[in-house]
């Protein structure tokens, strides 16, 4: 890669006084018994390399015309055989570049090669730390190539630290004018001539159409092969499916492909199927019954692309959630043969790419790693691993044989095998981090022997946990300009989680079964005595409690602060946290009683008129009742003293609430 213009390079040169100039290394290469023959130096690499030099053409053409030399024989040995020849050495003024002050050979020298100016305005360049130069250009001999493709990143005008990536816009395709070239113009006149209701919506909805035309007009789009794999039980995989449907690309030009090696998920990937199918060019789905392994159903997927003259293979992983609908077109649009969006697992360091290998191909930090992770640096990376997400051009794999491109080799896992194909190929991989894309979902701790496993996810993956079972206008409980809720004094009333949070917590409940009798003795408790009993099931009983007392602090808490003012307690302290169940045939009511409470929060888990008839809470002091409460809100209340309040009768059907007493 070169660091200088010609004449920075040819000045350089003239200053050596050489007539023929090589690089050097620290390895006297292909043959270790020359080493004694060479020149005594003081410093500097001392043994010749021919994979860089340069010189005045009589030289270089006597030096070449030396001897004869076949295809076959090695150019480093014929060159190093005339270096330590005395009489051409100083005939034709030959030198190596032992300090490096032209060319820098990386192999061996990998650590003593830095860059040099990201703190500053200018271009990246790099530094030999041992003999303080700044090499014009720089080589990745041997098994330094990964190396130099990192430099690459940096270097030859492709960073800087004011405009950052400067290589990123380079070959860029535009989908945009392929969508837009067939389609007609429209002149959309849009009248608002007085007060409309749901005038939101019907703005919405004129977009979504515009959107939705464009998929009439696909024959120029490329075809894509979107191959989805479900190699391991995946949390929140309804959402990750949802998220690959909405992406921002015509379904008539993608043929989708699952291979899906996971009984519980069959249910996902059924219901999703169903519903979307007819969407597709084609759909090929291979089941857990089929017993196809992951390196044959990967190996499968590139040659179905290939039979179906694809134009990309998209592989995808179901740990994998592009969050960006845009994804797909935006990769596509890089034009780079093999590109991945860059996906983290939120919190960690945990990425689809490596930065950099060990010598045996396994994972090792690279220097910029940690930045690009928490995107500090944005930009599209040359690196030497990728997975989960990526996205491949077609024209390779058509050309490539089948042999030299898979993801069968030895016992590696299917996504070092095929990257490990791809650097023997000199093929390049990017990871992009221009935009934000998604991210990685966690699946250590996912237990599908639980009736709602994704429920337990609170803690492993909180963001995709937040998405599906907190309400979606929770965020304006803490507005400032928001009228508080208040159907009582000093009860309050506020949207916390979803129906998905309701209908997962109450079918968590039902499958453990185990409801208390109602009475007075019960065991669970330290004392063994319950003053007024209900029907219930403590979180504890269910391996929930954690899970709950972490819900409390961090989306019960600031509610209680924002309406019960100078009261602080972080975090919050309940001991009692449980799933009441009321029905006429059991108990349908509660007698008035206090809270062992500092506060009580009471979450209406079904629907009024629907589920259930009556019930509802009374609070005596006030004669104020709360009876159309609505799945997912919290009420909010003071426990001692002054909220004396009673269960009113549920007259048909079951009714459930969750119910915690706040620091007793």
């Amino acid at each position: 890669m070169f660091l200088g213009d010609l004449r920075n390079i040819v000045e350089a040169f003239k200053m050596t006084g050489a007539r023929v100039l090589f690089g050097a290394e620290v390895f006297c290469w292909p043959d270790e018994t020359l080493a004694s023959k060479y020149p005594k130096i003081e410093r500097g690499k001392p043994y010749l390399n021919s994979g860089l030099y340069m010189g005045y053409m009589p030289e270089i053409w006597e030096l070449l015309q030396r001897k004869d030399i076949e295809d076959t024989d090695d150019d480093q040995l014929f060159f190093t055989e005339a270096y330590l020849d005395e009489n051409v050495r100083e005939r034709l003024k030959f030198k190596l570049d032992h300090e490096s002050q032209i060319f820098q050979n990386l192999n061996g020298a990998i650590n003593e090669v830095q860059l040099l100016g990201e703190g500053k305005e200018h271009d990246i360049r790099v530094k030999n730390v041992i003999t303080h130069t700044e090499p014009l250009i720089v080589h990745g001999n041997g098994p330094s190539k990964i190396r130099l493709n990192y430099l690459g990143n940096y270097i030859s005008k492709a960073w800087s630290v004011d405009k950052n990536c400067k290589h990123c816009t380079y070959g860029l395709i535009n989908l945009t004018n392929i969508y837009d070239s067939n389609v007609p113009t429209v002149f959309m006149a849009l009248f608002i001539e007085q007060a409309t209701p749901f005038l939101e919506e019907q703005l919405q909805k004129l977009h979504d159409g515009l959107i939705n035309l464009t998929n009439i007009y696909d024959s120029n789009v490329p075809t894509v092969f979107m191959a989805l794999f479900i190699e391991q039980a995946t949390p929140f995989l309804e959402e990750q499916l949802q998220k690959l449907h909405d992406q921002y690309y015509p379904k008539k030009r993608i043929h989708l492909f699952i291979h899906n090696a996971v009984k519980y998920h069959k249910t996902h990937i059924n219901e999703f199927l169903a519903k979307y199918k007819k969407d597709y060019l084609s759909v090929k789905e291979i089941t857990p019954e089929d017993g196809t392994s992951e390196w044959s159903a990967r190996d499968l997927s590139l040659d179905q692309c290939v039979l179906k003259d694809c134009d990309y293979y998209f592989a995808i992983d179901s740990l994998s959630h592009l969050d960006s609908p845009y994804t797909l077109k935006l990769l596509i649009e890089q034009n780079r043969t093999v590109v991945a969006p860059l996906l983290v697992r939120s919190g960690k360091a945990w990425s689809n790419f490596w930065g950099a290998l060990t010598t045996d191909g396994f994972y090792s930090r690279s220097d910029d790693y940690m930045d690009i992770v928490y995107n500090n640096k944005r930009g599209l990376w040359n690196v030497p691993f990728i997975n989960s997400a990526y996205l491949v051009n077609g024209t390779l794999l058509k050309k490539t044989d089948r042999s030299k491109l898979s993801f069968v080799r030895g016992d590696l896992d299917a996504d070092m095998a095929f990257c490990g194909y791809l650097r023997d190929l000199d093929v390049f991989m990017f990871v992009s981090n221009r935009l934000d894309f998604g991210h990685l979902v966690n699946p250590e701790t996912y237990d599908t022997t639980r009736m709602t496993p994704d429920m337990y996810q609170i803690f492993e993956n909180e963001i995709d946990w937040e998405d599906r079972y907190i309400h979606s206008d929770y965020p304006e409980n803490l507005n400032p300009d928001n009228k508080l809720s208040e159907p009582c004094p000093d009860v309050y009333w506020f949207p916390i989680v979803s129906l998905r949070f309701c209908k997962d917590l109450i079918a968590m409940m039902e499958n453990f079964g185990i409801w208390s009798d109602g009475k007075n003795e019960d065991t669970r408790l330290d004392g063994g005595y319950e003053a007024v009993p209900t029907r219930d099931i403590h979180m504890n009983q269910v391996g929930w409690e954690r899970h709950w007392l972490y819900f409390l602090q961090k989306y019960v808490r600031p509610l209680q602060e924002h309406v019960f003012l100078g009261y602080f307690h972080n975090p919050p302290r309940s001991l009692m946290n449980f799933v009441v169940r009321y029905r006429p045939d059991e108990q349908p009511s509660l007698r008035p009683h206090h809270d062992s409470s500092t506060y009580t929060i009471n979450i209406a888990l079904n629907e009024r008129g629907v589920d259930y008839e009556g019930g509802g809470c009374r609070f005596i002091r006030y004669n104020c009742s709360v009876v159309d409460t609505k799945p997912g809100w919290l009420l909010i209340h003071p426990g001692r003293l002054t909220h004396f309040h009673e269960g009113l009768l549920v007259t048909k059907g079951t009714r459930y609430i969750m119910v915690a007493f706040v620091d007793p």
